[in-house]
């Protein structure tokens, strides 16, 4: 493990790890511009914040003195939404997509509104999507998994023989390989939701992989399987035996309800820690074979592109990662000076995260997070740091360790070793920028 004084280092020797329109406003920062001192010190002592004003007021307020008429008349039967829904005031966290970013929304992806969640549990109705072919719609009963290729007994599951194995429940991050893939060359996408969205954290319930491959047995020529989707894409990917069978899950629930439509109903793959576009949805085929095989998907697509002209293939895991998800750019601060809460996501591929350093001024000073919430193996952990803010301009980012060692780095870190042209495996320190008015933009420290 890293000594506690190397979190300023950045890993990018590992090489087989990383470790809405352009907006013109978005722009790169001197560390000099920070107004000296203020942001600084405001964030030396966290515990400041427990003696800032108090957030009531002297003044009589109506809202708490008069009768509202949430107050005066019998809200709504139980009978009213069969299938709970948010309320009506919620309506503004919703997944949402950028138009320039893909051809149609057929084939596209949308992203989680993070900004506005809390704790690490994804809510099944705001996980991203990501589609290469429309999200299949496939009746249970006659849904089938195949298993075949290098097997002594190749087989066929329909839905009910696959509730019949043992069952487990695992709380795990999915992320996909292009998230905050635009901010490779520059800060363009204002908002944590666009930069960071493609990812999120449920709790899935499935049968381990390895009991059904055990129940077809595997030859000792299978090294490989190929997993394969049911949906008009037909999409296929490679992944190792071991893996496999490790900790990979064939799962039909999240978050104790069936996957919904857009995730693979009734039965996904579930991969963890590595790269989303493995996680195949409708699962329909899993065949065991002697060597990867060169599909689509980790060719043309999915691979590192750099600046050699040579990509980088089979980079699997999602290295450690993490963002400040309020304040920023759909979270702007609006309660002026005083008691200021700064929360935000942190994970790893490798496991778990040990640590979480947040800076006001654009790094110069780094400060202890508080990591809060269980802390499970591939799984987004929540952190927060309270401080009493005097209003001067900031520059917040957060970095993460992860249970072994690794740093997340800088995006110029990246940048050094692997270029501007890949799309995958961005996994910098991202900053905002917080104005003394509250309002926060996408920017870069240099």
């Amino acid at each position: 493990m890293k000594k506690e004084d190397d979190m300023a280092k950045q890993d990018t020797s590992r090489p087989a790890r990383a470790a809405g329109a352009p907006d013109p406003s978005r722009r790169s920062l001197l560390r000099g511009t920070l107004a000296a001192g203020g942001a600084v010190a405001a964030g030396l002592m966290a515990g400041r914040a427990r003696a800032a004003a108090p957030v009531t007021s002297v003044t009589p307020d109506p809202l708490i003195t008069e009768v509202q008429d949430w107050n005066r008349y019998l809200g709504g039967g139980v009978d009213t939404a069969p299938y709970g829904l948010p309320s009506e005031f919620e309506a503004d966290v919703v997944r949402r997509n950028v138009a320039w970013l893909t051809a149609d929304t057929t084939s596209s992806i949308n992203f989680t509104p993070l900004h506005a969640l809390d704790g690490i549990i994804t809510p099944n109705g705001v996980c991203f999507e990501r589609h290469h072919g429309g999200a299949a719609e496939i009746d249970p009963a006659q849904h089938r998994l195949m298993i075949h290729g290098l097997v002594d007994k190749p087989l066929v599951f329909t839905m009910a023989d696959l509730m019949r194995f043992p069952r487990v429940n695992r709380v795990f991050f999915l992320e996909c390989a292009a998230n905050s893939g635009m901010e490779w060359r520059g800060s363009q996408l204002n908002g944590c939701q666009f930069t960071h969205g493609m990812i999120h954290n449920v709790m899935y319930t499935g049968v381990p992989l390895r009991l059904l491959l055990e129940e077809a047995g595997v030859k000792p020529s299978g090294k490989w399987i190929l997993a394969e989707g049911a949906d008009a894409s037909g999409m296929t990917r490679s992944i190792p035996l071991e893996k496999a069978l490790d900790d990979c899950l064939v799962a039909f629930k999240m978050n104790g309800e069936a996957l919904r439509a857009e995730q693979g109903y009734p039965v996904r793959l579930v991969v963890p820690g590595w790269e989303g576009n493995m996680w195949v949805k409708w699962l329909r085929r899993l065949e065991v074979g002697d060597k990867p095989w060169q599909q689509r998907e980790e060719t043309s697509k999915y691979t590192d592109l750099l600046p050699t002209g040579k990509a980088r293939r089979f980079t699997w895991m999602m290295d450690v990662k993490s963002v400040i998800t309020n304040p920023s750019p759909q979270a702007p601060l609006s309660h002026g000076k005083g008691r200021t809460v700064v929360t935000g996501l942190a994970w790893s591929g490798a496991g778990t995260i040990k640590r979480v350093d947040v800076t006001l001024d654009g790094g110069r000073n780094w400060h202890a997070a508080r990591i809060d919430g269980p802390s499970l193996d591939k799984s987004l952990h929540r952190f927060y740091y309270e401080f009493d803010w005097d209003g001067s301009e900031l520059l917040l980012q957060s970095r993460a360790m992860d249970e072994m060692g690794y740093v997340q780095p800088t995006k110029n870190a990246l940048r050094t070793s692997r270029g501007e042209n890949s799309i995958y495996h961005n996994n910098g320190i991202q900053t905002w920028r917080v104005q003394a008015d509250g309002v926060t933009e996408n920017v870069e420290v240099s």
